[in-house]
Order: C-alpha cells, then structure tokens, then sequence
C-alpha cells in the first residue's frame, strides 16, 4: 500500500469532473492515505483553473480528514522552449507543479523537439514532476531527460492511467522500462501517480504498482510512501 497521491484532479480541472476538493480528500482518508496532492490543469486547458483560481487555492486548508494536502498544478508545455501556462507569480504560492505535454497545447513533434521541450521545462524551478512522459505519442531521448532530472532535481512520474486498460496514451510499458532503466542509473526517484480526475482513482497504482515491481525496481527509489523526503524534495527550489 502507498501512502501519498501527488496527481489528481478536482472538478477545477472540467473534464466532466464533479468532484470537490473535499470530496477528493475525504476519500484520499478512506483509502488510507496520508498526502494528497490536487493539481488541476494549467488555465490552456479547456474549462479548467483560472489564474484566480491557483491564486486563491494555495490558501485553502491544508488539512482534511486527517489527511494532509498540497496544491500544485498540472502545467501545460506549451512550446520546445519549455514555457507553460501560468506565471511564475502564481506558481511561486503553490506547493509545486507537474509538467505535461497535451494535445490540445502541444502537438507531438520529433524526438529532438520533444526531448528539448522536457529539458528546457525542467529548468523551471517550480516543476518538480515530468507528468505521463511515457506517452508514446511523444517520443523522446529518455537518458537525455532523466540524467538533466537528476541535475535540476525533478522526477519522473509512473503513471496509473498510463498502464491501465482504460488508459488512452497508446501501449506505454516499454517507454515505463526505459524510464526506469535509467532512473536506476542516475539514481532518481520516481512517484507513483494516480492522476484520478475525481475520486474514483484516488490512491489506485494497482497496475503502475504491479509494473515497477515486476522490473525489480528499487523500493528505496520509490518516493510515495516517503512523505518527509517526498516534501523535503518538493520544497527544494
């Protein structure tokens, strides 16, 4: 059992999504966890968080049902040079954010392109988390991005709806060993996320789990059941 979730998705980020921060948290505590991260989508996607709305929810409790919570933000890359879709003003208020590559904001390019959008975001100090780069419409130089994660201290997710049979992102297991394979050689952690868009993935890495233990990877490398090091890490700037 893991004990934290860092991506997930309140009825802020649209979607169809209903789910209210509480609502998220108060099933966060029945499935037993102890961290909870809300990281709604960037203002670029389509009926998701406004700038006032990131810049009011880094206020909220930080606390609910016994069950501590962060605010982030899932960021849209938006070009190869690595920009995103909110301010470094806000971005400064909330407690880290997730960088991903979606259609609508970035259309899949070369793997050079690619690779060099990852890199470049990555140097923004608040992207602490490279969001479902398994995604193999998107390929990318995958020792390129992890050896420059390990020097600016960001971390690649492994990612539930990626491995999951309702997952859409293509077969992504082979991009995941490759993740893998040299997160063990440059010696970076991964998390394991849910990326549930309300409550019904919450806290659910059955196959992201079943994956990563398969490849005999590290517990050790595993950060979600690590929760001082897991916001020591995301403190880091």
């Amino acid at each position: 059992m893991y004990l934290s979730d860092l991506h997930t998705h309140s009825i802020a980020s649209g979607h169809g999504t209903t789910s209210t921060i509480s609502d998220m948290a108060k099933m966060a505590s029945i499935r037993g966890l102890k961290l909870l991260g809300i990281t709604d989508h960037g203002p670029a996607t389509l009926a998701a968080g406004t700038p006032s709305y990131f810049r009011s929810v880094a206020y909220s409790p930080r606390q609910r049902f016994h069950v501590d919570i962060l605010y982030g933000i899932e960021l849209n890359i938006l070009d190869i040079d690595g920009h995103v879709d909110l301010e470094p003003e806000l971005l400064q208020n909330l407690d880290y954010a997730i960088a991903s590559m979606h259609s609508q904001n970035f259309r899949p390019r070369s793997l050079k392109e690619n690779t060099r959008a990852f890199l470049n975001v990555m140097q923004n100090p608040h992207v602490k988390i490279l969001g479902h780069c398994d995604n193999s419409a998107y390929p990318v130089d995958y020792e390129a991005i992890i050896s420059h994660a390990n020097e600016t201290g960001t971390i690649p997710e492994i990612n539930e709806a990626s491995l999951a049979p309702y997952g859409y992102r293509g077969d992504t297991r082979s991009n995941c060993r490759k993740i893998l394979h040299f997160c063990q050689k440059y010696n970076v952690p991964v998390i394991l996320s849910s990326d549930s868009h309300g409550t019904d993935h919450i806290g659910d890495f059955t196959y992201a789990a079943e994956f990563i233990h398969s490849e005999m990877f590290p517990e050790s490398l595993i950060l979600n059941n690590q929760i001082p090091t897991l916001k020591a890490f995301l403190q880091t700037r």
